[in-house]
């Protein structure tokens, strides 16, 4: 029912007295308040308490009766859980509060935290996937997370079991951010209860949702847009063609941020929806560089893939590419190192086109990475 204002085009005063956080809490908390209705009161009344005396009258015009916003109490209660709970409140404005975050469409008024808050100021990087991982992809997000923690980047993801799991170990030693579905003292799954406290020590939990919040199931997809609006990038590791991670790689594009696919064997279900992804132009990841080096690009490359949303016809220049992987590989495999040395083109350019001769069923992975064509390609 509101026009989305975000921060970015209406910047606000954060709280800074003990009664304005009172406030913005309950306003933030009140009936049929949302972000979009938040941002709009807050720059048409000037004030959070503005805002509050104006809502009956607005609720009304809007035919709601006897309409009462959040009261005293509750906010009192949920100051009261956050204190028990060493949890910190970062309000839009103030200069704790992520900047990146600030810029996507709906950000959080205020977030909880416990933990090192230094991290949101951070380079931020998500690393999403599987909660059924398979080996191989818990692998590659260990290795990811730990190469890319090497290189000075948060690994933010959303404390699930699988992929998330697996990234926030790998990286809590160089910094890692957990994004609650629930309140920030609310651990799920509760396997990772341990984890939870270890990121709380070494790293920061953080949740936009009230302190001792139990997670429901419409509370991930609003968690999976701040995983994402917290991160430069988001590299989604293993995934199902509808699956969460997915959700999370739509978000980071419409919040207009670069979404980067481990690829995976075509029979794998869990790999279909990294393979879709790179189908529609997102950055393959063979290794922490690839990723280093994509975010280094020119802007405008950047855009381009992007805004891609569907496969393009092959050009000229890709079918001489594939015509020459082809004429290369024969019924016996060979080394996919050895092709690309033998083509004498770069890697980030033949890779990519093995994958989609490999998902076209023209190229067949033998184990040990070696390749080799089919017999009736």
């Amino acid at each position: 029912m509101a026009k989305d204002l975000s921060p970015s085009t209406h910047p606000l005063t954060p709280p800074l007295t003990e009664e304005e956080w009172h406030f913005w809490l309950r306003l933030l908390r009140s009936r049929r308040v949302g972000i979009a209705t938040f941002f709009r009161l807050m720059e048409e009344h000037g004030s959070a308490e503005h805002a509050l005396e104006a809502l009956p009258q607005i609720a009304a015009d809007a035919g709601v009766k006897n309409y009462q916003p959040c009261d005293e109490k509750t906010v009192r209660d949920e100051l009261h859980r956050a204190k028990l709970a060493r949890a910190t409140p970062i309000a839009i404005g103030s200069a704790q509060y992520p900047p990146i975050l600030a810029e996507i469409p709906d950000p959080p008024p205020i977030l909880w935290c416990t933990g090192d808050i230094c991290l949101l100021q951070k380079k931020p990087i998500a690393v999403v996937g599987a909660r059924n991982a398979s080996s191989l992809g818990t692998r590659m997000a260990k290795k990811l997370a730990k190469d890319l923690g090497a290189h000075d980047f948060t690994i933010t993801s959303g404390l699930a079991r699988g992929v998330d799991t697996a990234a926030h170990v790998a990286a809590l030693e160089t910094g890692t951010i957990a994004v609650m579905a629930g309140g920030v003292d609310v651990i799920y799954p509760k396997e990772n209860t341990v984890l939870a406290q270890e990121i709380e020590e070494k790293g920061l939990l953080i949740s936009e949702m009230p302190v001792g919040t139990v997670p429901q199931a419409r509370h991930f997809p609003n968690r999976n847009r701040i995983i994402s609006g917290l991160a430069r990038a988001t590299i989604v590791v293993e995934a199902a063609a509808k699956s969460g991670s997915l959700i999370t790689a739509r978000t980071a594009l419409d919040q207009g941020r670069d979404v980067l696919s481990v690829p995976g064997h075509p029979f794998d279900a869990r790999a279909s929806g990294c393979n879709m992804l790179i189908r529609d132009g997102a950055m393959l990841v063979r290794g922490a560089q690839d990723v280093i080096d994509a975010l280094e690009e020119p802007p405008v490359e950047k855009k381009v893939m992007k805004t891609k949303t569907k496969s393009p016809a092959i050009a000229p220049n890709t079918a001489v590419l594939h015509a020459q992987i082809l004429d290369r590989l024969g019924p016996s495999p060979i080394a996919e190192d050895q092709l690309i040395r033998d083509l004498g083109a770069p890697a980030s350019t033949v890779s990519p086109e093995i994958s989609a001769l490999e998902l076209d069923g023209k190229i067949q992975r033998q184990p040990g990475g070696l390749l080799s064509r089919m017999v009736d390609a």
